[in-house]
């Protein structure tokens, strides 16, 4: 089912997860407990909307944030990782970690390139496979409550807003941009807390 909006087509299920997905960023930007849930919640959605939008990379990467939440979860209530079993802190990616993030991001982007242009499945295989690189990385360091994850999202959001665009997702790419202002956002809220426990 669609609705007409200015003369764009709107899924309901877009709309939907559209909605779900700025209580999740407004919750990612607060680091509060609900955000895991959400993006459990937005990950299923998104499966559901890249897989009919012909954009294999980012929906097989949905997957992956789905499993990653669970973790997430975990990680963040002190569950792994901690022996004291308390709630994580907002903290700074450790330098020695940096170099293996940015060798990710590389080979990642080139494999899922390839891959996808050697299937002829993904429209636009280039966009699909840098967005979904970087997001794997995303997700990994907020998994980890690094404030730097921010700027990972800073680079993916612009990827994914014209991807949707050309494949006619819009309600989507207008999430995105909402998104990109809270990527600013966050980088400056995290990494005033990431500071203030090192100081603590």
């Amino acid at each position: 089912m669609e609705l007409s909006i200015f003369h764009f087509q709107f899924s309901i299920i877009e709309i939907i997860g559209a909605v779900i997905g700025l209580a999740y960023i407004v919750s990612e930007y607060r680091a509060d407990r609900w955000f895991w849930p959400l993006s459990l919640l937005m990950s299923a959605f998104y499966i559901v909307i890249d897989f009919t939008s012909g954009i294999y990379a980012n929906g097989a990467i949905c997957c992956y944030n789905f499993v990653m939440s669970v973790y997430g979860i975990l990680v963040w209530r002190g569950i792994l990782g901690r022996k004291d079993k308390e709630e994580r802190p907002i903290s700074s990616c450790p330098r020695r970690y940096w170099w293996y993030i940015a060798a990710a991001v590389v080979l990642l982007s080139a494999v899922l390139t390839w891959l996808l242009g050697f299937i002829h499945e993904s429209q636009y295989p280039l966009l699909d496979g840098i967005s979904s690189a970087l997001t794997i990385v995303a997700m990994f360091m907020l998994a980890h409550k690094w404030w730097q994850q921010w700027i990972c999202w800073m680079l993916v959001e612009p990827l994914m807003i014209a991807l949707f665009l050309l494949t006619g997702n819009y309600a989507s790419a207008l999430l995105y941009v909402v998104f990109e202002a809270f990527c600013i956002l966050g980088v400056i809220r995290w990494r005033r807390e990431a500071k203030g426990h090192l100081q603590a």
